[in-house]
């Protein structure tokens, strides 16, 4: 059976694209414009076709592999609602995501995956673009299908909602289904993060571990214009605190025996998680290593598709495309 292709553009650090080779898809093209989100790619898959670019600059003439691909799949930054948008004077995301459209009128694949904020899907605020979106796919033979997946269905210690669009051409539209959970029970912090907490012989590992028995908030990666790397706005802080995390900031080390993070100056008794940890809650392989300082290396996994949601979806595609 011929392996089935896809091109990943605003690739990131990888998690979507990385779900989807799980899934059995290999790589025609990864494209993303910031050199460390490169990086990380090409260290991790150095056989991996990676094109450092501006989607909005990508001509798909100068790269004839992108043709006839059987997926094109997008993790774009997150769009804002009309409202956000005229407020913010910012276009950007919209832009990407018109970008990624007009690419499907290039490339022809067979299926279209887009991966964004919840309320594309369903919030009034967003009917104008996502009637662009299906209008310019309809035109194309494309029928859509929009639905939203909370990350911790898949197995992710994370209440992390996810605006899905999935469109297939035609012929092949009736075969999909969105993808049903996959675990039952949901994966709290502390049983994510126990072996991690405990590797340097933290006394405390054990109770904090039960005491953080809840999945995470959203992992934020933030806005690479201002700040640095913490776990999102109050009301997510507040969260992880009741689980025993500082969310203000990440600390360099796992506790010591007796729960000392040497690079935390904070006094806080509350832990701070590390960005390996981070990557665990985005459950990233322990294997997959980030390029760039501390903020730019928790940014790639805040902004990131957890691997099992795009490998879950990668399924669903291959089984409505019969491939």
């Amino acid at each position: 059976m011929t392996v089935p292709t896809f091109v990943d553009i605003c690739s990131g650090g990888g998690g979507l694209a990385l779900g989807l080779e799980q899934a059995g898809f290999e790589p025609v093209l990864l494209l993303d414009q910031k050199p460390d989100a490169c990086e990380t790619l090409r260290l991790n898959r150095p056989s991996w076709n990676v094109l450092q670019t501006d989607l909005l600059d990508f001509d798909p003439v100068d790269h004839q592999r992108t043709y006839d691909v059987d997926l094109l799949s997008a993790g774009l930054p997150r769009v804002k609602s009309s409202a956000t948008a005229r407020r913010e004077d910012t276009g950007d995301e919209r832009r990407l995501l018109e970008a990624a459209i007009y690419l499907a009128h290039a490339v022809q694949p067979r299926a279209v995956l887009l991966e964004n904020v919840p309320g594309l899907i369903e919030a009034d605020d967003f009917l104008e673009i996502r009637s662009f979106i299906e209008g310019e796919l309809k035109h194309l033979g494309y029928a859509s299908h929009w639905f939203v997946l909370n990350a911790y269905d898949f197995g992710v210690p994370q209440d992390r909602k996810q605006g899905v669009l999935v469109a297939l051409k035609e012929r092949y539209a009736d075969g999909f289904v969105a993808p049903a959970p996959t675990v039952v029970t949901h994966v709290s912090v502390g049983k994510a993060l126990h072996t991690s907490m405990s590797a340097r012989g933290w006394r405390g590992a054990d109770e904090w571990s039960a005491r953080a028995d809840k999945v995470a908030p959203t992992l934020v990666g933030g806005s690479d214009n201002r700040g640095g790397a913490d776990l999102g706005l109050t009301g997510s802080k507040k969260a992880w605190a009741r689980m025993g995390i500082n969310g203000n900031a990440l600390a360099d080390e796992v506790p010591g025996p007796d729960g000392v993070q040497e690079s935390d100056t904070s006094m806080s008794p509350l832990k701070k998680i590390t960005v390996e940890q981070a990557a665990i809650l985005q459950s990233f392989p322990k294997d997959w290593v980030f390029a760039g300082g501390k903020t730019k290396r928790y940014r790639q996994i805040g902004h990131a598709s957890p691997p099992p949601v795009g490998r879950a979806l990668g399924r669903a595609i291959r089984t409505a495309l019969g491939v």
